[in-house]
């Protein structure tokens, strides 16, 4: 009997012990093995970290020449001092992989379709269509191009050894909590990696296009209600070059020719980048400013995880000591300064996407046609492999114009092709950061972002010199009238893109006579332009900006903070004034009185304690639904996608037409104006506000937003909590949801340079650690943290945490 318990217990303790270190399938998701993560020797409880843990210390590492010196501040930003800059980028690889490796690991994988190794079959679809869109394709080509290049070639590479250090040191115990809680090791980094990297900002920031519906909208709607509904430029915006800029060259002159109709297209459009993508960055020359000096402002506004989406650091090298933020994964310092100049960047938002329909000479889609040529496809076969099943492959077919990414195996002539600037290489991000890191003055500035190429970025400049200036920098298509705009036939090379707008006719300027430079994602210029070109363009931002720094003098770097945070919305100011003419309503109880005096009084600032935004953007919610009716309706009965005007198209018929037919409700028998339209949205949205106050009577914008950032592998967990915020995407503080400001800097040039800035999150990317999101209740009250350039490795030695050393 006894032994007989005694194998029972012995055959539990082994199912147990199983059990505990095996994976357990649950449907589609697979939980890890609960043994490993809950062992207290190299489970979870490994990646505890209390303030004070960091002890100095000392590294040995044989791809070093000379000693490095690295001290950690306050806010555990590393400030690196080393003899040359290979060494320094080493050395930012070895640190950057210490505090942020899963999210290197993590978006390097998403970026490149391979998701579904860690996470299963849940993502393979997602996967199959980032292999599709071709950014591995165009990941290689960059690298391609960065070998051309010996030194930063070797920079790179020098940074990519300094990763794979810390990752050969790592003991399971030491892995970051994710990879344990997920059940996979850390794998080897690759230069491939860090341009993989860089085309993950691409695809968020240059690959917004809307040429589907677009060409839906067309060939519903016709040319004339076509060029009504969506012009272009709206002619309240403020463009970033101030208009009536003259254009000191000779345009390129390439041939005319109109855009021909290709019918209309079924595919569902595939997710797009987030509209709320953009930034803000400024620059006020000294004649604007109480010190007499330039002060440069730079926030981008991104989608905002923990980890944070950058990684503040210090470089200092014989030739330059700077400061700033890099993406974790990447060399150098994207945005920042140094002791003579300050540089800061915001997305262009051209359209540098453009879609193919492909002429198959058959349904075998191995051959098609271009200028009645036969062409052959060139298959790039993709490997998928799948935890816990067996690998798939996928065949993705690349033509003259780029990869097929839309295809449907059923009407086989309705498949589009891409052709995009982010698969070219020409982009040399390396040398870009570098020359930044060493610039001086104007000249080196301009030299230097000369081999930035794509994503589009408006660079602004300030230099201690008292010179400041922005260019509009990128590789740009050379286009006709329209072309982009719609999907376009494949099989004739017409349509290919007509070569690239020199460098020099990109639209810049230096030291404008108002005083100041700015740029929030609005257009790149007036019309008079000789260049055609489209995009994303933000409305409302751009004039704030403008009409605000015009209007300041004796500006204070505390007058900068401020105007970061201003939560004015020029959208809101445009329209609700005409909204509360036309409405026909009058108030019937107290509450209503209250909603009512509310948006009266309002000043068009989303400040977080008020209620009257969130009355006005649910107001204008429904009159946008209850006016574009007619094109709902027509996507509904031709089971397609179409085009929707902008707001700010929408403003200007209820301003300028508020007769027009397109306020008529086609659901009903009378023949209503822009009047019934904004009094039925207005009754809709009072009940909205309603119901939300019967909820919460203290109900707010800040409780509306939800603002909050979550983990960027959406473990709820690991995100952040609610926050308590105003702004809105149409106000300079731009926070939405999980988007906004990823990184606010103000620097002032003087001597030495003062700069303050913030982020939401915190330099480490451990959840268990305090600095995982220490600047987040700093970031989200509007408040900043003090920028220290050091000189030397002991010059402010009460503001340091510790120290390490690294030598060969």
């Amino acid at each position: 009997m006894k032994w007989i318990k005694f194998l029972l217990a012995l055959l539990l303790s082994a199912g147990l012990v199983y059990l505990l270190n095996s994976p357990i399938k649950q449907g589609k998701q697979t939980i890890p093995p609960l043994g490993k993560f809950l062992n207290p020797f190299s489970g979870f409880w490994k990646n505890g970290e209390a303030v004070g843990q960091h002890q100095n210390k000392s590294y040995q590492f044989s791809e070093l020449s000379a000693k490095v010196d690295v001290v950690y501040d306050k806010q555990l930003v590393p400030h690196i001092f080393a003899q040359n800059l290979k060494d320094a980028y080493f050395v930012q690889g070895y640190i950057t992989a210490k505090h942020r490796l899963w999210q290197m690991d993590l978006t390097t994988r998403a970026v490149s379709g391979r998701l579904s190794e860690i996470l299963g079959p849940i993502t393979l679809e997602r996967d199959k269509l980032q292999r599709r869109k071709g950014l591995v394709f165009a990941a290689e080509n960059a690298l391609a191009d960065w070998e051309k290049q010996a030194e930063d070639y070797s920079n790179l590479q020098s940074y990519t050894a300094g990763v794979n250090a810390y990752i050969k040191a790592l003991q399971p115990r030491d892995y970051p909590l994710e990879f344990k809680l997920l059940n996979y090791s850390p794998e080897a980094w690759s230069n491939l990696k860090s341009a993989l990297f860089i085309k993950s900002m691409a695809q968020s920031l240059c690959s917004r296009e809307k040429d589907l519906e677009s060409t839906n909208a067309l060939t519903v709607f016709g040319q004339e209600v076509f060029d009504f509904l969506y012009p272009e430029q709206n002619p309240k915006q403020s463009p970033i070059i101030p208009k009536d800029t003259p254009w000191d060259f000779s345009p390129v002159s390439i041939p005319e020719q109109k855009p021909v109709l290709m019918g209309l297209f079924e595919h569902n459009p595939y997710p797009k980048p987030s509209p709320f993508l953009g930034s803000n960055n400024w620059a006020v020359a000294g004649s604007k400013t109480k010190s007499g000096k330039p002060i440069l402002c730079n926030d981008p506004h991104l989608g905002m995880t923990l980890p944070a989406v950058w990684f503040e650091l210090q470089i200092s090298t014989p030739e330059a000591n700077s400061y700033g933020v890099s993406l974790p994964g990447f060399p150098g310092i994207t945005i920042g300064f140094n002791d003579k100049i300050s540089w800061g960047m915001t997305n262009v938002g051209h359209d540098v996407l453009d879609y193919y329909k492909i002429l198959w000479t058959d349904n075998k889609r191995e051959q098609y046609i271009i200028d009645d040529q036969i062409k052959k496809v060139k298959f790039r076969i993709e490997t998928y492999k799948i935890k816990g099943q067996e690998s798939v492959t996928d065949t993705v077919r690349y033509t003259e114009w780029g990869p097929i990414v839309y295809e449907d195996k059923n009407h086989p002539m309705q498949d589009l092709a891409t052709q995009w600037l982010a698969h070219d290489a020409g982009s040399n991000e390396v040398s870009v950061f570098r020359k930044l890191h060493t610039s001086v003055d104007f000249d080196d500035y301009y030299n230097a972002v000369q081999e930035f190429k794509v994503p589009p970025q408006n660079i602004v400049f300030a230099g201690n010199s008292g010179d400041i200036a922005l260019k509009v920098q990128g590789k740009f298509p050379l286009k006709t009238f329209s072309q982009g705009r719609f999907i376009q036939d494949g099989s004739n090379s017409a349509n290919d893109w007509h070569g690239y707008i020199p460098s020099a006719h990109n639209p810049q300027v230096k030291n404008p006579e108002r005083g100041f430079v700015s740029s929030a994602n609005q257009h790149s210029t007036d019309t008079t332009y000789p260049y055609y070109y489209l995009g994303n363009f933000e409305d409302y931002r751009g004039r704030t900006l403008n009409e605000l720094l015009d209007s300041m003098s004796s500006i204070t770097i505390e007058d900068m903070m401020a105007l970061q945070n201003n939560n004015y919305s020029h959208k809101a100011a445009d329209a609700l004034p005409l909204m509360l003419r036309y409405l026909d309503w009058q108030p019937g109880n107290d509450l209503d009185e209250k909603v009512y005096s509310g948006l009266k009084d309002w000043d068009f600032h989303y400040e977080k304690d008020l209620l009257a935004p969130i009355v006005f953007t649910y107001w204008f919610d429904e009159f946008y639904q209850l006016t574009w009716d007619e094109i709902s309706a027509k996507e509904d009965s031709l089971e397609i996608e179409l085009l929707y005007p902008e707001s700010w198209r929408t403003i200007a018929l209820l301003e300028d037409n508020p007769e027009h037919s397109f306020f008529d409700n086609k659901e009903t028998k009378a023949l209503e104006t822009a009047r019934e339209m904004v009094t039925q949205s207005f009754l809709k949205a009072l009940e909205r506000i309603k119901e939300d106050l019967e909820n919460d009577p203290d109900f707010n914008l800040a409780k509306y937003k939800r603002t909050h950032v979550p983990h960027i592998g959406r473990i709820e967990a690991f995100g952040s909590t609610l926050l308590s915020t105003g702004g809105d995407g149409t106000a300079l503080n731009a926070i939405k949801g999980t988007h906004g400001p990823s990184w606010r800097m103000i620097v002032e040039l003087s001597d030495p340079v003062k700069a303050y800035g913030v982020y939401p999150g915190g330099q480490s990317g451990n959840p268990g650690s305090p600095y995982y999101d220490n600047m987040l209740a700093y970031w989200a009250d509007g408040k900043y943290f003090e920028k220290l350039l050091l000189k030397s490795p002991d010059e402010l030695p009460d503001q340091i945490l510790f120290e390490e050393q690294y030598d060969k």
